[in-house]
């Protein structure tokens, strides 16, 4: 077998996510191009944005294979969630509230009554305790996902700000499941982020 060089190690260790997919016709048009996590806010209105059950269950059913669904809730209601991904049957279910909220225990709590579905946490990248937080859930998250983080919001992510991608770069040298970078991307941001963790563009 010939050297696989690093750019082809890279490209098959990378995955697409796009979220928040709202209509059918996007989830059908998004998974065509090969996006590989398809995700939905689901809830009950809580949050800006959210697809009540119903609505979300019409997205998902058009996601097409290899797709797979992501359902992200921002809540820390882990009945709630149970009770959503029991209906919905998302390959991922991704959870969004902030870490005093919903702990290590809460999500290994979920997945054990959830053995078929991925799991995937939001981790907030803020300082030196994101590593030991991103690290609490190694042996229970199957994804992490970094994200920015303001003390005063109930979830992790969407705020439209970068965070310390040297700190998001430590965690990715350091635990050992799959994480996933956040952000829109565009040609003039991806040779600066692709720079930060030694990637090629």
């Amino acid at each position: 077998m010939g050297r696989v060089s690093r750019l082809e190690l890279v490209a098959s260790s990378v995955l697409t996510q796009i979220y928040e997919v709202s209509t059918p016709d996007e989830a059908r048009l998004i998974s065509r191009v090969g996006v590989d996590h398809i995700g939905i806010l689901v809830g009950n209105g809580e949050f800006p944005r959210e697809l009540l059950v119903d609505s979300a269950a019409a997205v998902a059913a058009a996601v097409l294979s290899p797709s797979r669904v992501s359902a992200l809730f921002l809540t820390a209601d882990l009945a709630m969630i149970e009770k959503y991904a029991r209906e919905l049957r998302p390959a991922i279910v991704h959870l969004g509230a902030a870490p005093e909220l919903l702990s290590p225990g809460d999500a290994a709590s979920l997945k054990s009554k959830l053995p078929d579905t991925l799991l995937m946490r939001s981790v907030p990248v803020v300082d030196e305790e994101s590593i030991a937080i991103a690290r609490s859930y190694e042996a229970i998250a199957d994804f992490l996902l970094l994200d920015s983080h303001r003390p005063s919001d109930r979830q992790i992510g969407a705020l439209g700000v970068t965070h310390d991608w040297t700190i998001s770069r430590r965690i990715v040298e350091l635990v050992r499941i799959p994480v996933i970078r956040p952000g829109g991307l565009d040609p003039t941001m991806l040779p600066r982020r692709s720079a930060r963790f030694d990637l090629p563009v």
